[in-house]
């Protein structure tokens, strides 16, 4: 054992560990960590009181609900239709298949503002797409779960698809000589192996989700108590020179977000113990 770590130490393509973890931590600490202490450190500066009165005004929950709640269910359909996208891409071979493998990444290279306007452009009332709807989307809490479902969609597909090119075709071709029909191979063989990505790709959509402005305040109309999003009353706040109310509101967020991904990456490691059992 000590000659096969000197030699792994020995051979190793990195520099040594205790200059490759320092360097690790000093990265971290100054792109995530420190910004991240600023924002609780000028929160710190408020009495309980008047922090409690900043993160809870009607206006800020209903920010609260549409942020969270939007982002969620845009996550779940971005899980679901995900699948069947990373799975049409790895399974079936078609006509201008690496097209449309590049058009998965476009939220991606797209500039956030550039998606808002398009978005607008095709869902508002005039649009080619909104004007053949009979709802509403453009300006309403529709245009923002529109939003928000395109930007997360990559996360997804792209968490699924290395998954979907390892999985091994045997294993279905003998859950079938064993009789297993075309859904009992997918829920009891191949779904089970794929839940942890796609657990990992739900947090991903919803992670991005809540972070994201630049898409939604173009479609979202920003009406406060119906369409304001999270992300923009923290602008609204810090133009208005309400730098400790915007933090506030910035820590609440963040807290959140943490607190709900510890919990799905708890989910994804049971989920993974229990295959492993």
């Amino acid at each position: 054992m000590f000659l096969s770590r000197t030699l792994l130490k020995r051979h190793s393509v990195l520099p040594g560990f205790d200059l490759a973890l320092g360097f690790t931590l000093l990265y971290l600490g100054f792109i995530v960590l420190i910004p991240l202490s600023a924002a609780f450190l000028k929160t710190a500066t408020m009495t309980w009181p008047a922090f409690v009165e900043a993160v809870s005004s009607p206006r800020v929950m209903a920010s609260y609900r549409l942020t969270f709640g939007t982002s969620a269910v845009a996550a779940l359909l971005n899980a679901f239709f995900g699948l069947i996208v990373a799975w049409v891409l790895v399974r079936y071979e078609f006509p201008f298949k690496r097209l449309v493998d590049a058009l998965v990444d476009l939220p991606f290279a797209l500039p956030t503002a550039v998606a808002g306007i398009a978005l607008t452009a095709l869902y508002s009332q005039n649009g080619w797409i909104g004007q053949a709807l009979p709802f509403k989307v453009s300006y309403t809490p529709t245009g923002v779960f529109v939003a928000l479902t395109f930007i997360g969609l990559p996360f997804v597909v792209r968490t699924l698809q290395p998954v979907l090119e390892d999985l091994n075709h045997e294993v279905e071709e003998a859950a079938a000589t064993l009789g297993a029909n075309r859904w009992q191979t997918f829920t009891k063989v191949i779904f089970p192996v794929l839940t942890p990505a796609l657990i990992t790709g739900f947090a991903l959509a919803f992670a991005r989700a809540l972070g994201e402005y630049g898409s939604v305040i173009f479609i979202a109309g920003n009406m406060p108590m119906v369409s304001e999003i999270t992300p923009l009353l923290i602008i609204t706040k810090l133009e208005q020179y309400d730098y400790q109310g915007a933090t506030a509101i910035a820590v609440v967020m963040l807290v959140s977000a943490f607190s709900l991904l510890l919990a799905i990456n708890g989910l994804q490691a049971w989920t993974r113990a229990r295959q492993g059992r």
